[in-house]
């Protein structure tokens, strides 16, 4: 078997094998619904609520302020459609940003088709938000925030603590889609002023079909599923309970390993970085130098397409993206790249790396290798490249 090198950890993780060891009695030896009344199903309940403690736990929340959902694109539109639905007596206004995964921009295009505003913020050449500028755009029929923790294409980090605080100031709920973030950096709710906050199992080695919307209590959001009762009668469906056992068990190892993991991966992901940028010409880092996710690199190459650079790595054994895994079937270039201010042709040559905790320095140094050798066999086929050089050469 050919060497399989993955870094594709922000489209998905391995399911770590203490999460499906935690699973696996919940399919086969206690499989009750949670909602029935005999007491082998009970226990059932119980074990749910107690994931709901370990996740609540980690962000500094209360154990009723979470609601498990199938996901994170699930909790987007619960949070955006939910809240404009309850606060539309309110005003009408939504303000969110230009880069924001399209569980967001599809939901709030949705809400714009039914008389909703919205103002989508632009960001500065490393992907941040400006805080004058959100300022500016704040009305008086604003109602909701939606700023992501993290970009899931080039891992800028947003100044959360300050939207939150700005939100606040002015009476508007504050939403954040922390699906990149949530087990990579440290969350408290109440510090960063976070309403509602979305999050996925399969990003930090959990189940893929399972996720949680954290609603702060006191703000007005109704049911997204309706049906039975579950879930404090806000989503209705009979609880997906090995997801949310694998859930908490791997929030629970997140919490735990997350400094360690951090300093790791932030170490050989500079090391990547400095290698990518150093050796192979006409190369950008996108995304922010340092406020950035410890497990995450983008660069655009010039004269290169990405989708064959993703192919020639995948002969290779490199698993990698070129942008988000939700959208690679497009080939329009990625609208986060677009709105840093790339130009299309160099936006269609990125390649995102996503590492995880079993990354090593040999795996980033058989990359960068194979890298450089597959940019220099691209270029050489590219006519754009052969007419730069030959006016660099004049």
């Amino acid at each position: 078997m050919k060497k399989l090198i993955y870094l594709d950890n922000a489209a998905t993780t391995k399911t770590a094998p203490e999460v499906v060891e935690a699973m696996l009695p919940y399919f086969t030896e206690k499989f009750g619904n949670p909602s029935s009344v005999y007491s082998f199903a009970a226990g059932n309940k119980e074990v749910v609520s107690q994931q709901r403690d370990i996740i609540a736990d980690v962000l500094g929340a209360k154990s009723n302020e979470i609601y498990f959902t199938a996901g994170g694109s699930e909790s987007d539109n619960w949070a955006l459609k939910a809240a404009a639905e309850a606060y539309g007596d309110k005003g009408n206004h939504i303000i969110t940003t230009k880069i924001e995964h399209h569980a967001i921009l599809h939901t709030a295009e949705y809400l714009e088709k039914r008389g909703f505003e919205v103002t989508y913020l632009d960001v500065d050449e490393d992907g941040k938000v400006s805080l004058e500028e959100l300022k500016r755009a704040i009305r008086p029929t604003t109602i909701l925030i939606s700023v992501m923790f993290a970009n899931n294409e080039i891992g800028t980090l947003q100044p959360i603590k300050e939207i939150g605080k700005l939100a606040h100031e002015n009476g508007i709920l504050f939403h954040t889609d922390a699906v990149q973030a949530f087990g990579q950096v440290p969350i408290q709710v109440d510090e960063y002023q976070i309403d509602m906050l979305s999050a996925s199992g399969h990003k930090l080695n959990g189940p893929k079909g399972i996720g949680f919307l954290y609603i702060r209590k006191g703000v007005k959001i109704r049911s997204f599923v309706h049906g039975g009762a579950q879930e404090r009668k806000r989503r209705a469906g009979t609880e997906n309970v090995p997801g949310i056992v694998g859930l908490g068990a791997a929030v629970k190892r997140a919490a735990a390993t997350m400094e360690e993991r951090a300093g790791k991966e932030s170490s050989l992901r500079d090391y990547l970085i400095g290698r990518v940028t150093k050796e192979i010409p006409y190369c950008r880092l996108n995304g922010h130098k340092t406020d950035r996710l410890p497990n995450n690199a983008n660069f655009s190459f010039r004269f290169v397409e990405g989708e064959s650079l993703l192919i020639m790595l995948d002969g290779k054994g490199i698993c990698a993206s070129s942008g988000s895994a939700c959208t690679s079937g497009s080939l329009d270039p990625s609208h986060v790249l677009l709105a840093i201010g790339l130009p299309h042709e160099i936006a269609h040559g990125s390649l995102r790396l996503t590492l995880s905790e079993e990354t090593t320095k040999e795996d980033i140094d058989y990359v960068v290798d194979s890298l450089r050798e597959i940019v220099g066999t691209l270029r050489n086929m590219s006519p754009l490249y052969e007419d730069f050089m030959k006016k660099e050469h004049k």
